[in-house]
């Protein structure tokens, strides 16, 4: 799950993370009073969307005006033109494709004396099974071009689990961005609240683009943002109540309403599996016939028929699947269950791409003759490669 800015940088300011003063608004108005109470000569407007590169961003609307998501202000009438500009409007960024994310609450932040924009982040290294804290001294680019163009500039150091944080490693990170004196210590306390809020938290990232040092040696969180793991919401209520339901795709917030793990892709074919490495494979063996996936759609070991349903309704919703492939090992999972809930589903929204389908384990006789005698344009499939095979030549085919 992923948070706004501005609700990042209120949790790890309870953390002892050093954030400018600041109010979220949802109209002009509202604006013009926050920059009043903060104070001038200068602020920060920034738009409110789950997505990078907002700065570098555009608006569709032409009224928005020139420049992207985050701009500066010097003054309290300014602050609220912009604010009018950016609500309501739709931002375009290299993360939100084509058709970009409204923008329906804005950020107006006090201005500060920038010296330096460095970058640092702690996430989950999935190769040691650790937390690395990630710095770099090319703050205010995306990571991954730096990453590309010069990873000499970037910096890991991972944390042992059992060790934990310790102030060498801050310091580490401190030295490696070349801060010094009072810099290496405001890091410290920093990196110390970053993790300790990671941790804590279950964060599954803490990204923070730029950092920047100030003019009075300050070693401040500029951007904040944070993502968390979905499996560990029920021990966090309070982070829970910040998802912003309006900035997540209405199918997958759809399916995890119904327990099903689902993810759109920008393939044609659509996937429905139960048990995640099953999905993986079926989608890297699409991939190996020349077809790309629409999707990850895990219904999970215990799916009744009723959810196979809605797992079959959130592929067909998708106006790119042009044929769906339906791969099912049953083992907690009965064949003959997702055999009823797929023909269910084809006669309640009108089916009318190629559908091939995979079944084996438990009750596959049963879950075949089902399937067979239910009239649907069903293409059977013996095995995973078979499957994947038919389901992308039929894809062709009724082009």
């Amino acid at each position: 799950m992923n948070i706004h800015e501005y609700q990042a940088k209120q949790l790890l300011k309870g953390y002892g993370v050093d954030v400018l003063d600041g109010g979220v608004v949802y109209s002009e108005v509202d604006a013009f009073t926050v920059a009043e109470r903060l104070g001038g000569p200068v602020w920060v407007v920034k738009s409110q969307i789950h997505a990078g590169g907002r700065g570098k961003g555009r608006f569709v609307e032409s009224e928005a005006g020139s420049g992207g998501g985050v701009r500066l202000a010097r003054s309290e009438r300014e602050v609220e033109k912009l604010a009018h500009q950016m609500l309501g409007n739709t931002l375009v960024t290299h993360q939100t494709g084509p058709d970009g994310r409204r923008v329906k609450r804005v950020y107006v932040e006090q201005g500060c004396d920038i010296r330096r924009e460095l970058y640092l982040s702690i996430l989950v290294d999935r190769t040691t099974s650790r937390v690395a804290l990630m710095a770099s001294t090319e703050g205010g680019m995306d990571i991954e071009e730096v990453a590309a163009k010069t990873p000499e500039k970037i910096l890991r150091v991972e944390i042992d689990p059992v060790e934990g944080l310790q102030s060498y490693h801050a310091r580490r990170v401190a030295y490696a961005l070349g801060l010094t004196g009072k810099q290496v210590r405001a890091a410290e306390k920093l990196i110390g609240g970053l993790y300790k809020a990671f941790v804590e938290l279950d964060a599954a990232l803490v990204e923070i683009n730029p950092l920047v040092v100030t003019g009075d040696d300050r070693v401040i969180a500029l951007d904040a943002k944070m993502s968390f793991d979905d499996n560990a919401l029920y021990r966090h209520q309070t982070v829970e109540n910040l998802r912003d339901e309006d900035e997540e795709d209405p199918a997958e917030l759809e399916a995890v309403r119904h327990s099903l793990n689902y993810v759109k892709l920008d393939g044609s074919i659509g996937c429905m599996v139960n048990g995640a490495g099953l999905a993986m494979a079926t989608m890297d063996i699409i991939k190996l016939y020349g077809g790309e996936p629409a999707n990850f759609l895990d219904v999970g070991g215990g799916a009744t028929k009723e959810r196979v349903t809605l797992a079959f309704k959130l592929i067909l919703a998708d106006p790119n699947v042009e044929g769906i492939l339906v791969n099912i090992f049953g083992g907690i999972m009965r064949c003959d269950v997702i055999a009823e809930g797929v023909i269910a589903a084809a006669k309640e929204v009108s089916l009318n791409v190629p559908l091939v389908v995979r079944l084996e384990g438990t009750n596959v006789q049963l879950g075949k003759q089902i399937l067979g005698e239910s009239g649907l344009p069903i293409i059977a499939a013996d095995n995973l490669a078979d499957a994947a095979e038919k389901v992308v030549k039929a894809v062709k085919e009724a082009k």
